[in-house]
C-alpha cells in the first residue's frame, strides 16, 4: 500500500512501482541529478544516460510518482517539458498486518504547482 501525505490525494502507485523505481540505479542518478527541473535531454546529458533509456526511466519514475513534470511555455512554440523530483521522504514500513507499507511525504504545493499539475493532467487527457 502507497500513502501520500497531501490531503485529498489519490492512493497513488502501487507498492511494486515505487520499489522497482528505486532499485534502478539509472533511477537513483536520475533522482540525485534532479537538484532543479531538467528536460530529458538535460538528464540524459547530466546523467550520460542514452536518450532512449532516460525516456524510459523517467516514464518508471513518473508511473512511481515520484517525479512531476511542468511545462516550460517558449516564444518560439516549441515548449518543453521539464521533470523535477515530487518527493521529500520515501517510508517503508511494517503495518499492523504485517504486509509492507510505503509512505510518500510531499513537499508543499504553491498555486504555480497546482496550476502545472492541473496543464499536465489536461495535456495528457488530450493525447488519449
Amino acid at each position: 500500500m502507497v500513502r501520500d501525505s497531501r490531503p485529498g490525494a489519490d492512493p497513488g502507485p502501487s507498492l511494486q512501482r515505487v520499489l522497482d523505481a528505486l532499485d534502478d540505479e539509472d533511477c537513483r542518478t536520475i533522482i540525485k541529478q534532479l537538484e532543479e527541473p531538467l528536460t530529458a535531454g538535460e538528464v540524459s546529458e547530466e546523467c550520460d544516460i542514452p536518450m532512449s533509456t532516460t525516456y524510459r526511466k523517467l516514464d518508471l519514475l513518473s508511473e512511481a510518482q515520484l517525479l512531476a513534470e511542468g511545462v516550460e511555455v517558449r516564444q518560439d512554440g516549441h515548449h518543453a517539458t521539464r521533470y523535477r523530483t515530487d518527493f521529500e521522504e520515501v517510508i517503508l514500513a511494517l503495518s499492523a498486518d504485517r504486509s509492507l507499507d510505503v509512505e510518500i511525504e510531499r513537499p508543499a504545493e504553491d498555486a504555480a504547482d497546482r496550476l502545472a499539475s492541473m496543464w499536465g493532467e489536461v495535456r495528457k487527457g488530450a493525447d488519449r
